[in-house]
């Protein structure tokens, strides 16, 4: 015989007020369908699935009325939401090893006599993870014109374009009609001004009706959104074409193929557990993946950028630009900024990797999803 939990048991299991519990039923949004043998009300095991998902999504900072649309979702089962909630909490870790990250340096400068400003201070103190590099991103991340061709070239004809996550504005068309997207204050604020005109809002619910562009494009943002796939849902429903610019987590060969994951930064693969698949990521938009190459002499600093250039990883404003840097921790960094400047010093980098001194590009798992 199945058990039932009553209210109160739930409440005190759960953490929360029995007033709350009264409250969710009220609104329909958990509704307790069982029955005790002397006639109270009780929570069946599939209730108290659904109010596990409420109640995590609840802790993450959702609102009541997002969360009803997030746990009534058909398309998403009990497995697909533990795997979003999971990859959630990683973000929120994230976020939080950023501002401790932060709070490091600052304590470091206080140390030597170093005050820092009060923008200086409040950035530190922003909740979003490009509001911890996003100052970096005017120095080292620059459109790189041969990718860039690619990504045009994917948006075929389109003549209005919504640019998700679009950061400063790299690889924004000239010659289209742009509409940006950018969640984060701080990368708002270093859009040039006459980039195009950029709300803010998240992936995850864009603020426009269906099919409002002809295209939709994200460069190298996906991995910074709270739910990915909620996300490339959203892009598909307001645009007739999606092309994405982002990378294969499930290329095993990606991280041998690239040396500063291969043999200075094991914690890169951390970072990867918890990102949809491939498959999963074409899925959400009904497209194909392409494999894009990166030239050797790559324009923009993003994490792969300079594979045949090792010493531009010494240079602290292009690890800064880039999040992987951030979100790995401190220890890593200076562990594998320490053990990649003795090796170019030694030589031992140059006889480990002298067969890349040959190649114009390299295959490092980036791809381009169109749909």
């Amino acid at each position: 015989m199945e058990e039932h939990l009553t209210v109160g048991r739930v409440a005190e299991l759960a953490g929360v007020s029995v007033r709350t519990l009264h409250h969710y039923d009220e609104i329909g949004l958990v509704r307790p369908s069982a029955r005790t043998g002397v006639g109270y009300r009780a929570y069946a095991a599939d209730d108290v699935e659904r109010l596990r998902e409420v109640l995590a999504y609840r802790r993450l900072g959702f609102g009541l009325r997002e969360i009803a649309d997030l746990v009534d979702d058909p398309a998403v089962d009990a497995v697909a939401h533990l795997r979003r909630l999971r990859g959630l909490l990683a973000q929120q870790r994230d976020r939080a090893v950023a501002m401790v990250t932060a709070i490091d340096r600052e304590l470091e400068a206080r140390a030597m006599g170093i005050r820092t400003t009060p923008e200086e201070q409040l950035t530190m103190l922003g909740a979003e993870l490009y509001d911890a590099i996003g100052s970096a991103y005017p120095v080292t991340r620059r459109t790189e014109p041969r990718i860039a061709a690619r990504v045009w070239d994917a948006l075929g004809d389109a003549r209005t374009v919504l640019n998700v996550g679009a950061g400063t504005g790299s690889y924004e068309p000239p010659d289209r009609d742009v509409v940006a997207v950018e969640p984060s204050a701080v990368m708002r604020s270093h859009r040039p001004a006459d980039a195009a005109p950029c709300v803010a809002a998240a992936a995850e619910s864009l603020p426009f009706e269906d099919q409002s562009f002809d295209a939709a494009m994200a460069f190298s943002t996906v991995h910074h959104w709270r739910d990915p796939i909620a996300g490339l849902r959203e892009m598909r429903r307001v645009a007739r074409r999606v092309v994405v610019f982002t990378y294969d987590a499930g290329d095993i060969g990606r991280r041998e193929r690239f040396w500063l994951t291969r043999d200075y930064l094991p914690e890169f693969a951390g970072l990867l557990v918890d990102w949809p698949s491939l498959a999963d990521l074409t899925r959400a938009i009904g497209g194909r993946a392409e494999p894009v190459l990166v030239p050797w002499d790559c324009a923009d600093g993003f994490f792969e950028a300079h594979w045949r250039r090792p010493e531009a990883y010494l240079d602290e404003p292009v690890r800064r630009a880039v999040s992987v840097w951030t979100r790995v921790g401190p220890e890593a960094e200076r562990r594998a900024v320490d053990g990649l400047r003795d090796d170019l010093a030694s030589g031992r980098w140059h006889e480990r990797n002298r067969d890349l001194v040959a190649l114009d590009a390299a295959e490092l798992g980036l791809r381009l999803l169109v749909a």
